[in-house]
């Protein structure tokens, strides 16, 4: 594989910890206007799209897919909000952020504060090799794949292969993984998943009520394979691409892990808009204190951020080829280039 990056690393010295926090400072102030608009055209939409589907049953299944789709799309943006309730960013008060991020995880099937601690544990070890999974996608070393047994090669491929990984993981992830906790999960959490899968029950049975069996399965199911899929995808390109910062622990630097291990994903305008800006990683995994609203902003207001070559739409299906991390050489890479080590590992065992 080239050694060319789609995401070079910077020509000028990466900022000092005071210094990135004073350029990000005025973005992580959270603005009351912007963020109840963002429920009102977020939320607000999405409960009136299920409301306009309800009335397009009598008249075409066809046009209530239609919706449904649209509505999987704003879900995403939905959960951006979630997520910035976690990382208490998009509202001032703590209080507010837990109770629209509850709300907004029944919306997105996520159980609210088993999550914010997953996702913290996420942004404190993302680019680190010695603690990866936890709120990661796996990915193991050419060395740890070639010293693993046939079996274990096998699951990590299926689990990387991309229709698994990107069209059947992430509706089961959403609707079935988050239904459970993770080892090492407080009492709190661990509340916070039954609390959670009793009120998305109770979501469900009430608009079976009004929509019929059939029907409802139709909407939900259509709604969250679309966010579900987009989100996973959205998570794993921020992650996975050429040019990608991991190191060791003992090499490991939070800004580097930020700036050069978290992409800067340039949408198009309308797609920036459903992924509630999300696409500017760089600038959220060095401050997650900056609400999704701020994070353009932020990006344009120095030059270091402009400085983060972006990876664009068509670019990011390079992805796709990426399986393992080749820690001699740096980078990413695909399978292919490590057959013949595979066979020579497989004869040893």
């Amino acid at each position: 594989m080239s050694k060319a990056s789609t995401h070079p690393k910077p020509d000028r010295p990466l900022p000092s910890v005071q210094e990135w926090k004073k350029i990000v400072a005025p973005h992580t102030k959270a603005s009351p206007a912007k963020a109840t608009w963002q429920v009102i055209n977020s939320l607000g939409s999405y409960v009136a799209l299920w409301v306009a589907m309800y009335f397009t049953l009598s008249i075409s299944y066809w046009l209530t897919f239609a919706l449904a789709l649209l509505a999987g799309a704003i879900l995403v943006r939905v959960f951006i909000i979630f997520h910035d309730c976690g990382h208490g960013s998009f509202y001032k008060s703590r209080r507010a952020n837990t109770i629209l991020g509850f709300i907004s995880g029944v919306f997105t099937f996520t159980p609210y504060s088993h999550w914010k601690w997953e996702h913290s544990v996420h942004h404190s070890a993302s680019g680190d090799l010695d603690r990866r999974g936890t709120g990661d996608v796996w990915t193991m070393t050419v060395a740890e794949y070639l010293a693993s047994s046939r079996w274990k090669r096998f699951t990590y491929r299926m689990v990387r292969n991309p229709f698994i990984l990107f069209v059947i993981a992430p509706p089961l992830l959403f609707v079935i993984r988050e239904r459970f906790s993770s080892p090492g999960a407080k009492r709190q959490q661990r509340k916070s998943i039954w609390q959670m899968n009793l009120a998305v029950g109770l979501l469900a049975a009430a608009l079976i009520s009004i929509y019929g069996l059939l029907p409802y399965l139709l909407i939900q199911v259509t709604t969250i394979c679309i966010a579900s899929i987009s989100g996973v995808w959205l998570f794993y390109v921020q992650h996975q691409f050429e040019g990608v910062y991991w190191e060791r622990e003992d090499d490991w630097d939070f800004t580097s892990a930020a700036l050069e291990g978290s992409s800067f994903y340039k949408l198009p305008k309308v797609l920036q808009w459903f992924s509630g800006n999300i696409g500017y990683h760089h600038i959220h995994h060095l401050s997650s204190r900056i609400p999704n609203y701020n994070l353009e902003a932020c990006h344009k207001s120095h030059e270091i951020f402009q400085n983060v070559e972006p990876l664009t739409f068509l670019r990011g299906f390079k992805s796709l080829g990426f399986r393992l991390w080749d820690e001699k050489e740096r980078e990413l890479v695909s399978f292919k280039g490590i057959k013949g080590n595979v066979r020579s590992a497989a004869t040893a065992s």
